[in-house]
C-alpha cells in the first residue's frame, strides 16, 4: 500500500514570468502543502498575491499562484517558502521529541 510520502506530486507549470508564477500540484494533498504555500508567501516582500484553489476536489488539483511587484523572481519566493516550511517541520519534529524523548526515532 502506497502512503503518502511515498507518491511524489507532480508539477505542472502553468504560467511563468517575471512577476508570476502559476503552478498545479498534482498530488492527493488537496489543502495541506497548496494552503501552507500560498501563506507563507503572502508573508514575504514583494508579494503582491498569493492564493491556491480548486476547480472541484474530485477531478482537479491545487493550483496555486504566486505574484510579485517585479522586484522579486516569484521562484525565488517559492524556494524560500519551501525552505522555510522544511525549517518548520523540523521545529515541530524537535519539539515533540523534547515531548516524548522515549521516542528515539524523532
Amino acid at each position: 500500500m502506497e502512503t503518502f510520502k511515498d507518491v511524489m506530486p507532480k508539477i505542472r507549470i502553468e504560467k511563468k514570468s517575471d512577476r508570476e508564477l502559476i503552478f498545479y500540484l498534482e498530488t492527493e494533498d488537496k489543502h495541506s502543502l497548496p494552503n501552507l504555500i500560498a501563506k507563507l508567501a503572502l508573508e514575504k516582500p514583494h508579494v503582491i498575491y498569493s492564493s491556491y484553489s480548486i476547480d472541484h476536489p474530485m477531478v482537479s488539483y491545487p493550483r496555486i499562484a504566486i505574484l510579485t511587484d517585479g522586484e522579486r523572481d516569484p521562484v525565488d519566493v517559492l524556494v524560500e517558502v519551501l525552505n522555510e516550511a522544511k525549517e518548520y517541520l523540523i521545529k515541530i519534529r524537535e519539539i515533540i521529541k523534547e515531548k516524548i524523548p522515549e521516542r528515539k526515532d524523532l
